[in-house]
């Protein structure tokens, strides 16, 4: 399935709408400071709507076909092969990638190999239950062309994240004006047929086992409660 339904989409009238909700929701996600180091994994060219490439001089786009912000450090390369070392990125940014990319869980490892311990990433998707999406397929001819039914569930993204061992921390719907958001344990797995495409924030845990030593066996040994109640002590007291 071809990235240039995403391209043609953000085109139409609603994919405009889609393309703001996406980039506010985006700038309130990067929490982590400048000095710390961003990955984007597919390009927008619209990058600098939701980040300050002059301020965050550690953000970086990887793309296959180098799209991007012209502002931001650029890297050509498949997401399924990233060319960094393990555990060096503190955020990593996937806009509707995963839905196009035919080795989408090996990029998914890829993700998990580079970002630090407790490192953040965010994923948008198209929520492949909406009917606008559909309807826009139905109508596009061109974007037809590119439809080959590999949108994503929401579901199936917590799976992977979860085999992972990534903590779900926030999950959210954009819808036509709104973005509703869910946090914690109140995630669910349903799936709206109004909402557009979802967000997914996840934290990578690193759970370190801990060995067990043996315990030892010990003699049990006799202890005296109150020396002063024994015999002998009452003996020599009354003697």
């Amino acid at each position: 399935m071809k990235r240039n339904f995403l391209f043609a989409w953000y085109q139409t009238p609603r994919g405009k709408l889609l393309q703001q909700l996406e980039a506010d929701y985006l700038q309130r996600s990067i929490t982590v400071s400048c000095q710390q180091t961003i990955l984007q994994i597919g390009g927008l060219d619209w990058e600098s709507e939701f980040i300050d490439c002059t301020l965050y001089k550690n953000f970086t786009v990887l793309d296959a076909k180098s799209m991007g912000c012209n502002k931001a450090r650029k890297i050509q390369a498949k997401a399924y092969s990233l060319p960094l070392q393990s555990n060096c990125i503190d955020m990593i940014i996937v806009p509707h990638l995963l839905e196009f990319d035919a080795f989408r869980f090996q990029t998914m490892r890829e993700i998990e190999r580079v970002l630090k311990p407790e490192g953040i990433l965010v994923i948008l998707n198209f929520n492949p239950w909406s009917l606008w999406i559909r309807y826009q397929y139905l109508w596009d001819k061109k974007m037809a062309d590119s439809w080959g039914g590999h949108f994503i569930s929401r579901s199936r993204i917590l799976d992977w994240l979860k085999l992972l061992n990534f903590e779900v921390t926030v999950s959210s719907e954009f819808n036509l004006d709104t973005v509703k958001s869910t946090h914690g344990k109140f995630i669910t797995r349903g799936h709206s047929l109004t909402s557009t495409a979802y967000a997914i924030k996840a934290i990578k845990r690193r759970y370190n086992l801990i060995p067990l030593t043996p315990v030892r066996a010990l003699n049990p040994r006799l202890i005296l409660t109150n020396p002063l109640n024994s015999p002998t002590t009452q003996l020599n007291k009354h003697d």
